[in-house]
């Protein structure tokens, strides 16, 4: 088994660097390492920010001076690179909606993950970087389910994803989903708050008082025979939130594994359906290098709204 060595390393932290926590910035520069060896040698004092021991929390500022220590460990059997040629990863060079120098968007296709792990060799970030390995900067400024369909943001500078971040904090960007749900939904049922808490061993979310409070908005778009089309708004960013508020209501979204119905699949199913029908299909924020206000629009996929044609057809 062979060794990777990593050579003693100065980093001097400039104005686009500044702001992140060392832990995630030595994640960044040692992409090779285990993340348990990064915070080991955290731990042991052996990274210096300006000559001192740091905390793995510490938040780096422009002028720091970082040292990053040799690293020696054994190396697992290489495994390959991603392949560009993968059916799923090419299609992502398609799927970019809008880019400039600071930033992309996606529409990412239902059923890839937004980050490898989890068993999950690569996921669209890490497609996306295969395909520009020039691009010295791509990082997921927030995350969707692996299932849900639609807008994603990826920063191509520190400054941009440190602007959005920020705005996604703040809760001044808009969001709106479209979902396909069971049942007739109520229009006067606009707003849902209920507290969610998270199962940290399966990940599984339900409605609990003890749980984060949790809001998301509704309005119908429309109405069919046994389903609803409808637009959410998360207020919150809880994980599953948009698809636990709408189970909790009674309405669970089509094609949803852990909080649908299976009765309801099989009906969709006679209407094409074979996936979750979520879909991220808005976005509202200011752009990170002159605050103009942004407004984007993604398509759904030809298979929803093929769906969605023939629910008004009442087929």
């Amino acid at each position: 088994m062979s060794e990777i060595r990593t050579k003693v390393q100065f980093v001097d932290i400039d104005d686009d660097m500044a702001g992140q926590r060392i832990d995630n910035f030595l994640r960044n520069q040692l992409k090779n390492i285990p993340k348990s060896v990064v915070y080991r040698i955290v731990r042991k004092g052996e990274v210096r920010v300006n000559k001192k021991r740091v905390k793995a929390e510490y938040k780096l500022q422009a002028g720091d001076s970082v040292r990053i220590p040799p690293v020696t460990i054994e190396e697992k059997q290489e495994e390959a690179p991603i392949s560009t040629k993968l059916n799923k990863v090419a299609e992502l060079e398609s799927q970019i909606i809008y880019e400039d120098d600071h930033m992309l968007i996606l529409n990412k296709p239902s059923g890839i993950a937004v980050h490898g792990g989890s068993g999950l060799k690569f996921g669209a970030i890490e497609a996306l970087r295969a395909l520009r390995p020039q691009a010295r900067f791509l990082e997921l400024v927030h995350r969707i389910d692996r299932d849900t369909s639609g807008i994603l943001l990826v920063a191509k500078k520190r400054s941009a994803l440190r602007h959005l971040q920020a705005q996604f904090r703040e809760k001044t960007v808009q969001k709106y989903y479209f979902a396909l749900v069971m049942g007739k939904w109520k229009p006067s049922c606009r707003v849902v708050k209920a507290p969610l808490l998270k199962n940290e061993v399966n990940s599984i979310v339900r409605v609990n008082p003890n749980g984060k409070p949790s809001e998301t908005r509704f309005k119908v778009l429309e109405s069919f025979e046994q389903a609803t089309l409808i637009q959410a708004s998360p207020i919150t960013g809880r994980t599953h939130q948009i698809r636990v508020h709408t189970q909790y209501t009674g309405h669970p979204i089509a094609w949803d594994d852990r909080y649908g119905d299976r009765r309801f699949d099989a009906y969709t199913a006679k209407v094409g359906l074979d996936r979750l029908f979520l879909h991220a299909a808005n976005i509202v924020f200011m752009h990170p290098a002159n605050d103009e206000k942004m407004e984007i629009h993604a398509e759904m996929e030809p298979k929803l709204q093929q769906a969605i044609k023939k629910l008004k057809a009442g087929v």
